[in-house]
């Protein structure tokens, strides 16, 4: 604000100094005519009169370029055939064309990229009153009778862009709480869990302009196995069911995502296994499948994934003179187990009206420790099987009901250790307080043919256990729709 009223200050004092020299030459002039017909007159005042009108248009000429200075939209141009001059006046420069290039190059890289936050919390009690305050086969509401931090998430995203000129792209997925226990706590399955343990997702995206656009990923992703996945905004219930907590929750790899049409999209992974970031051996685990959707309100995913999850090493205490990362001392398996895990998994969505949703999903895990039955070694197989159906209306813009019935034939104890058909019902009321502030209200009910759930007494187990549970999520950032 100072420079603008110093420049609109020099304006005046330069109009106020023409002014005074257009005066002062009609007063030369007049004054030089009237001198010469008086008799006695002399040149000293005449001279002294252009003398002054010099420095006027000396002080003049400052002015104009202290005024170029000051106000870049204010230029002077001469009039044509004459020597007078006057000032034009441009329209005031918008602020955003005086950015440097650099900052252009920033703020278009903000524009395109999205950084998102969720918090999600809650309450569990269970009629059960477990030892321990656990409920049991639970992947996310693991507590009960305390309040819990199931997750806290950061998601950093730069979608690629085609159509801007721009087909790559990269996410990471950062998230701390008990979920991410759940998620990449198993140092069984994986070798150093805790090297990984807070990233969720991490991975880089390129389109290959081959007919549709092939979208290539590589690094670690969320598994697509299973209905149901990691942020609770965006799954029908709170809790998760069990098919959830057994299937994979990531992958380590190359993806690829191939349109064959506008409806139907072909689905292919290399991997290094089941929850392994860091594989156990060196098998590499295929994923073959398709979604397909025959109408806008219908989606069909189908998926087929073989690997063999038996690892073909076991950590030592370090023992090489070689230098090595901590937990990268192993000693061979021989011979390694070599049989094949097939897993069959199915899930078809339906919108079948503006409020009314329904979905289904089927799955069929088959796991052998050996290829070949020999006599010490047995090829036997271990299955699970079994299915989920969900069932969502949205009452009103903020309340909702939904439900979840649920079925798991552990037929070799392979999910819970124990060869049981498991069951559960579950109700879930959503409340929506705001954008970006969800409250669920659930109850739910888990039940076995076989006593697998803990009571109030140590040792002694129960068929059943039912809980209540009340969750808070909040999420903000630019990204929209599922993340």
């Amino acid at each position: 604000m100072e420079s603008v009223n110093y420049a609109e200050c020099v304006s005046g004092k330069l109009a106020m100094a023409m002014i005074v020299a257009t005066f002062a030459c009609g007063t030369s002039l007049h004054a030089q005519s009237g001198l010469a017909s008086q008799p006695g007159s002399t040149n000293d005042d005449s001279q002294a009169m252009q003398d002054r009108i010099s420095r006027l248009e000396a002080e003049v000429v400052e002015l104009k370029a202290m005024i170029k200075q000051l106000q870049p939209g204010v230029v002077e141009s001469a009039r044509p055939g004459g020597s007078e001059s006057h000032i034009e006046s441009r329209p005031p420069v918008e602020q955003g064309n005086n950015l440097q290039a650099e900052d252009r190059k920033v703020l278009d890289f903000l524009h395109d990229t999205t950084i998102d936050v969720a918090l999600d919390g809650y309450y569990a009690y269970n009629f059960n009153h477990p030892v321990g305050r656990v409920n049991l086969l639970r992947a996310y509401d693991v507590l009960s009778n305390e309040f819990s931090l199931n997750q806290a998430s950061v998601i950093l995203e730069r979608a690629p862009d085609p159509a801007a000129g721009r087909r790559w792209g990269a996410r990471v997925d950062l998230q701390f709480g008990q979920a991410t226990d759940t998620l990449q706590g198993n140092p069984a399955n994986e070798p150093r869990p805790e090297l990984y343990r807070n990233i969720f997702q991490a991975y880089g995206t390129y389109i290959v302009p081959v007919g549709k656009g092939v979208t290539v990923d590589f690094g670690k992703w969320s598994s697509s196995l299973g209905i149901e996945g990691n942020y609770t905004k965006d799954q029908v219930n709170y809790s998760r069911a069990y098919w959830f907590d057994f299937l994979p929750f990531y992958h380590m790899g190359v993806r690829a995502s191939i349109p064959i049409s506008d409806k139907f999209t072909v689905n292919y992974w290399i991997v290094n296994g089941t929850n392994q970031v860091e594989a156990t051996n060196g098998f590499k685990d295929e994923l073959f499948g398709f979604v397909a959707k025959p109408s806008k309100t219908v989606t069909w995913t189908m998926n087929y994934y073989l690997g063999q999850e038996h690892p073909d090493r076991v950590v030592v205490a370090p023992t090489s003179p070689i230098p090595v990362q901590p937990g990268l001392s192993f000693d061979a398996i021989r011979p390694a187990p070599d049989g094949r895990t097939h897993i069959f998994d199915s899930y078809v969505t339906w919108q079948a009206t503006a409020k009314l949703a329904f979905a289904l999903e089927g799955d069929y895990f088959i796991q052998r420790l050996w290829r070949n039955q020999s006599p010490l070694d047995s090829s036997a197989p271990s299955h699970v099987d079994g299915g989920v159906a969900y069932v969502r209306y949205q009452l009103t813009p903020k309340i909702a009901l939904a439900s979840r019935a649920e079925y798991l034939s552990d037929r070799r104890g392979l999910f819970s250790g124990l060869r049981q058909a498991l069951k559960e019902n579950t109700v879930t009321f959503d409340y929506s307080v705001a954008d970006g502030f969800l409250m669920r209200y659930e109850w739910r009910r888990d039940f076995s043919n076989q006593r697998s759930f803990l009571s109030d007494v140590q040792g002694v187990l129960s068929k059943q256990q039912n809980t209540v549970t009340a969750g808070l999520i909040w999420w903000w950032g630019r990204k929209e729709g599922t993340w």
